[in-house]
């Protein structure tokens, strides 16, 4: 799962909100040289919103097949990968993403969980990746990783990309954005610079796109309500803690703005955009 909102932002498989103000800082904080910089995205266990409860079923559902390969593109520090790997002993796994800082949180928790010689995290593009065919493709909230085209008039080439990395009789976890109703234009013009109502299809569609790419939709679930306030929450929580206690750091004034800013846009996008999960079975070609 990689950093949601994109390029690095909240809502997976989304246009982009906003950067969080601990990445947007990140580079000030070096410059300054400070050891109390904004801390980042520590309270996230998931990028995105993704219950334990919903995890567990997924993790449970992808591992039945015993893939052997796992192949994750725009993995984050991928949580969701290092659970399947521990759900499949004989199955190993690459994550792909071009967060340094993330990858490295990966490798970490692997290591402390006994993973680190049946998981590798690469620092590259997943555009074009040569990392395919594999037995479980995990793409969530990364789709935009797999295609140089704005969203959503990538999410074709992205759902043929998947097919084309996906093993037959593999499987792929998609989750991607979507529109939970129409915005209005005062939702629209609250959230992220630019946003349209063009910029997500809804479930219908989203579906559709899948089938057409070549997939047939074998379990469809949509975040919750809960599930997404635990992540938004804890998408800043950290951060504004820190602020709270920092108020005269020589980062605070830009940090504030842009948790403030954040919050707002979250207000406005709150309970009209989804996540999807798609667990997607690709179609063999007839013999």
């Amino acid at each position: 799962m990689t950093d949601a909102h994109a390029p690095d932002a909240t809502a997976p498989g989304t246009h982009a909100p906003d950067a969080p103000a601990s990445d947007a800082t990140a580079t000030d904080a070096a410059a300054t040289d400070t050891a109390d910089a904004p801390p980042r995205l520590g309270r996230l266990v998931f990028h995105g919103p993704l219950s334990e409860r919903r995890a567990g079923d997924l993790v449970r559902r992808l591992a039945a097949g015993a893939p052997r390969t796992v192949l994750d593109l725009g993995c984050g520090w991928g949580e969701l990968l290092l659970r399947v790997l521990e759900a499949v002993p004989r199955a190993h796994g690459v994550g792909v993403d071009l967060n340094g800082e993330d990858l490295r949180r990966g490798r970490r928790a692997a290591g402390e969980r006994g993973l680190a010689d049946r998981v590798a995290f690469v620092e590259e593009s997943a555009v074009g990746t040569r990392r395919g065919p594999a037995d479980l493709v995990l793409c969530v909230g990364a789709s935009q990783a797999l295609s140089a085209r704005q969203p959503p008039a990538h999410l074709g080439e992205a759902l043929g990309e998947l097919r084309r990395l996906v093993a037959d009789g593999g499987r792929v976890l998609l989750g991607e954005g979507f529109w939970e109703r129409p915005p209005t234009e005062r939702e629209l013009a609250g959230m992220w610079p630019g946003a349209s109502a063009g910029d997500h299809h809804d479930l219908s569609r989203l579906l559709d796109l899948a089938v057409e790419a070549g997939f047939r939709p074998e379990w469809v679930e949509t975040a919750d309500r809960g599930e997404w306030e635990a992540f938004e929450s804890g998408y800043q929580a950290d951060t504004e803690v820190w602020l709270a206690t920092h108020p005269g750091h020589p980062l605070a004034a830009a940090t504030r703005e842009r948790l403030d800013r954040h919050r707002h846009q979250w207000m406005h996008y709150r309970g009209v955009l989804g996540l999807a999960y798609l667990t997607l079975v690709p179609v063999t070609a007839s013999p």
